[in-house]
């Protein structure tokens, strides 16, 4: 599989990430173990998860999908084989969230004992903290740095101005800077990405690695009426989409599926992947059969009819 390097941060990649936001969650452990080795097997090697996950679920305190992800690596042996991105930020209980340095300090710690890892190779502020000054939260981040904890970080869930000026920061004062951007994108959710973030994104030369690629499974072309919105947990999080513009979405995929002899899928991952500015998107699996399709996704190039046919109906 050809790798990628994500922004400026010497991390070489595949152009799929797995999401672990499901570990825990709607993929028990055994599941979780065999999605990811199926990926791996796969020959890919970039995992994205949060220490916030899966903490809305019954039962769940935050840190499950962490925890699974660091029993498969111990289990594996294969920690210098993959490239693992947590994030921090997300509220894990009273008091416990944000980017202040006292807390990125905590919270990095309780990170590394769940993925039973002395590095993280990507560490990503879940979401901006304005509360904190950029200021403190980048000089937390590159003492974390040059402590040997972390080898890069990055950004989810900013806005274009802090995100230019967070870089900024960096800059004026030698200090890490974010190396990449996961940001909300996929061809149901365009128009802030593209207008907004990508310019700044691509004058920095950050890689970019957007979540929900699949718009929570929209795109998979299993959602097309009420009906079907009960057949996961995810489905009430997909009836924003059920509109005549996501009819319009899902009929360009299935003709440029047809045409290409895939799945709506496969159509939508390779959309991304067609974009320059994106490294890799980040879509999750609860059976290895589902891996399948993001994976075939990833090989398949669209010529520039289907592109603009997709962007036409996206619009």
């Amino acid at each position: 599989m050809p790798s990628r390097t994500l922004g400026k941060s010497g991390l070489n990649v595949a152009p799929l990430v797995l999401g672990g936001n499901v570990f825990g969650w709607t993929a028990d452990e055994a599941t979780s173990f065999r999605v990811l080795d199926a990926f791996v097997a796969g020959g890919f090697n970039f995992i994205d998860t949060a220490d916030v996950y899966s903490r809305w679920a019954p039962g769940n305190q935050g840190g499950e999908s962490e925890t699974i992800l660091g029993k498969w690596l111990q289990q594996r042996g294969n920690r210098d084989k993959v490239v693992i991105a947590t994030k921090v930020g997300l509220e894990m209980g009273p008091g416990e969230k944000g980017l202040s340095r006292s807390y990125l300090l905590r919270a990095v710690e309780r990170s590394l004992q769940r993925l039973r890892t002395d590095y993280i190779d990507l560490y990503q502020a879940h979401t901006d903290d304005e509360a904190t000054p950029l200021d403190e939260t980048l000089g937390a981040f590159a003492e974390l740095i040059a402590q040997g904890k972390i080898r890069a970080i990055g950004a989810s869930n900013y806005s274009a101005s802090r995100l230019a000026e967070a870089l900024a920061i960096s800059r004026e004062r030698g200090i890490p800077a974010y190396a990449c951007l996961q940001p909300h994108y996929n061809l149901c959710e365009r128009a802030r990405y593209e207008a907004e973030l990508e310019p700044v994104c691509a004058a920095a030369g950050l890689g970019v690695i957007p979540y929900y690629a699949l718009a929570s499974g929209f795109l998979t072309g299993k959602y097309r009426s009420d009906a079907d919105l009960g057949q996961s947990a995810r489905g009430q999080g997909v009836k924003k989409y059920l509109n005549e513009r996501g009819f319009r979405i899902l009929g360009a995929l299935d003709e440029v599926a047809q045409r290409h002899g895939a799945n709506p899928t496969r159509v939508a991952i390779a959309w991304l992947l067609a974009r320059p500015s994106i490294t890799a998107p980040i879509a999750s699996a609860t059976r290895v059969e589902q891996l399948d399709d993001l994976i075939e996704g990833t090989r398949l190039v669209l010529d520039a009819e289907a592109i603009a046919l997709l962007n036409d109906a996206s619009a």
